[in-house]
């Protein structure tokens, strides 16, 4: 390689990784024009959390199927990127393989991640047979549209390739396979290239090289806007999750202040409101992305399209609007507009549309039956029940708009103290029966 070579791959490097930061900054910009939530509680069970949800994948062998696969490419993912590194310096300065003065461990090292590479590419084709030809349901619901469908595909394809060229790059480089075992899959690859002069094969070995490694980079800067986002999203989405009990309802503090002040003989209704953070908010609930908190906006773009939340949701199984993972793609695609709304006006211009209504609808909403069976199957603790019960305050008691049926109930607590329409002197018979 010579040094045109190396300033061609600097120039790469620093496109690259300086475009990705670029998109890091907008996301968190994005996650930041949430609502303030503090989730710094109880750090030891955030960090279990991170560690046995993301890191572990407890939650993806529940369907053991589909998560020993994603295993196998989630540690392969990790473990075969060390590999990068050994491309970034040969890259800049010139070298080849510049780790194998490590001799023997650097043959075991390179040799597990052909086992590895190997296992990825029976892990994708299976992963693409299960899409494609068995066609699982859940991935083919009505949300799923050409691209989140292209997405998911371009993925498999991506994988396919990346280790498709790493094993190319191994069986052409002739000094590697002098190695005993560093090459346990690309020596069964060396007999395609037989019949190839030392310069086509050379060449071979540096076009994969080159490819492999401009692959890596437009996959890095492909997962901003990709279900793929996950990869990074996980570890913080499983750490700043709800710790709390997934039927506990959270009460907005300035109502149970003001059902206090009704219940308190002694209070003065006439009195100004206290002016602190915990006043009268200005908004009931959500009806727009930055209505949510940051935590939700998180979620959104953490979701990886999988379909698990919807395949157990009872309302979607019965055939209601409702699909929790169209929830969390509509709440990502309406934050990502207004982030672009942002970036070209320099602030937010009202545009007249909102999450509620123009994204999602009433009737999806009022579908669910707050089972929670949606925030169990997510496999990185995602919660779209919380994005629901927001956007259905906000219809509730701002727009008076929940159903008739619920409607009543609220009467009937309000006047009579239980949902059922009867006289408070009569709410005991039942103990007579």
């Amino acid at each position: 390689m010579n040094y045109i070579d190396n300033i061609l791959f600097a120039i790469l490097l620093v496109v690259g990784v300086g475009f990705f930061v670029r998109n890091v900054k907008k996301l968190s910009r994005n996650i930041k024009l949430g609502k303030d939530i503090d989730r710094s509680d109880n750090s030891k069970e955030r960090w279990k959390n991170m560690a046995m949800i993301a890191l572990g994948q407890s939650k993806m062998v529940k369907r053991p199927v589909a998560g020993i696969l994603h295993i196998i490419v989630y540690a392969s993912f990790i473990i075969i990127n060390i590999e990068v590194v050994e491309i970034v310096i040969d890259g800049l300065f010139g070298t080849h393989r510049v780790f194998s003065f490590l001799g023997g461990f650097y043959d075991v090292l390179i040799g597990s991640f052909e086992i590895l590479a190997f296992l990825v590419l029976i892990s994708v084709i299976i992963f693409w047979i299960r899409r494609m030809v068995v066609r699982i349901p859940r991935f083919w619901n009505k949300e799923m549209t050409s691209w989140p469908k292209n997405d998911a595909l371009n993925i498999l394809y991506f994988e396919m390739v990346l280790m498709s060229l790493f094993l190319i790059m191994n069986a052409t480089d002739p000094a590697f396979q002098t190695f005993h075992l560093g090459n346990p899959i690309s020596r069964f690859l060396v007999p395609l290239f037989s019949g190839f002069s030392e310069h086509s094969i050379h060449l071979i070995e540096q076009s994969a090289w080159w490819i492999h490694i401009i692959g890596i980079f437009i996959f890095l800067n492909y997962l901003y806007y990709s279900k793929h986002l996950h990869i990074l999203l996980a570890f913080p989405n499983t750490f700043y999750a709800n710790l709390n009990a997934k039927g506990k309802f959270n009460n907005l503090e300035a109502v149970t202040k003001e059902v206090q002040l009704m219940m308190d003989p002694n209070a003065d209704p006439f009195a100004a409101p206290a002016e602190d953070e915990n006043a009268t908010p200005e908004k009931f609930g959500a009806s727009d992305a930055t209505d949510l908190n940051w935590v939700q906006l998180m979620n959104a773009y953490t979701c990886t399209e999988c379909g698990r939340c919807t395949s157990s949701c009872p309302a979607n199984i019965t055939g209601k609007e409702l699909s929790p993972r169209a929830i969390m793609m509509k709440t990502r695609d309406r934050i990502e507009e207004i982030g672009a709304n942002i970036d070209k006006n320099g602030e937010f211009k009202e545009d007249g549309k909102q999450l509620l209504g123009d994204y999602i609808t009433p009737e999806e909403i009022w579908a669910c039956t707050s089972c929670n069976a949606c925030v169990e199957e997510c496999p990185v603790n995602i919660d779209p029940l919380s994005i629901i019960l927001d956007m259905r305050r906000y219809l509730a008691l701002e727009q008076s708009a929940a159903p008739q049926e619920l409607n009543i109930m609220m009467t009937n607590i309000e006047n009579n103290g239980a949902p059922w329409q009867y006289s408070q002197m009569d709410r005991l018979n039942w103990k007579d029966e």
